[in-house]
């Protein structure tokens, strides 16, 4: 049964999944209070930090132009541009095994494609989540719901997983920003 958590939660990932190395993180959202005439296309982005909380190189961000990781660990799911469906809406994959020594944190992120020219912004998404699915049983070990109320925010770190005494992590962190993609990479050191 997955464990569900709140704003600031953290749970274990790894110590209570012996032998759990493959994930996937799942992030799903629904459009409401929206007639601008666009598609809302979000998207999911990885970034793979160092202990400074910045990536070590621009191929430390994995998203919709960069697809894996230089090591394999870090693998973005392709580009969902309208968010219809059941289910997760974009998806991240991650081979813990086989994330870089220097890689002490992952930061899972959803921004708003031209949300300033379309006028767009996450107040007018609703049922947003990010889970983490065991890739070998897609068994759902934990789910974050987005309860906040964004009203201006075109950017979110929805959640990051973490090393910790040689075990993995998850944190629930639901922080918005102003500035898209762009004030994400900026945030975390990467060249724009």
């Amino acid at each position: 049964m997955a464990v569900n958590l709140k704003k600031g939660q953290k749970v274990d990932l790894t110590k209570g999944n012996p032998g759990l190395s493959k994930i996937i993180v799942g992030l799903g959202w629904d459009i409401n209070r929206y007639d601008g005439g666009s598609d809302f296309d979000l998207d999911a982005s990885a970034f793979c930090l160092t202990a400074s909380g910045k990536v070590a190189s621009d191929s430390d961000f994995v998203f919709y132009s960069n697809g894996t990781h230089p090591s394999g660990a870090v693998v973005y799911g392709g580009d969902n541009r309208t968010g219809e469906g059941e289910g997760d809406d974009e998806t991240i994959a991650v081979d813990l095994k086989m994330v870089p020594e220097n890689i002490e944190r992952i930061a899972f992120t959803v921004t708003i494609y031209d949300a300033f020219e379309r006028k767009q912004n996450f107040g007018q998404v609703s049922n947003a989540y990010v889970r983490v699915v065991d890739q070998s049983n897609g068994q759902e070990l934990i789910r974050y719901d987005l309860e906040e109320d964004f009203s201006i925010e075109t950017a979110v770190v929805v959640g990051e997983i973490y090393r910790h005494g040689g075990e993995w992590k998850f944190n629930a962190v639901g922080s918005g920003y102003q500035g898209g993609l762009e004030a994400l990479c900026r945030n975390y050191g990467v060249n724009v």
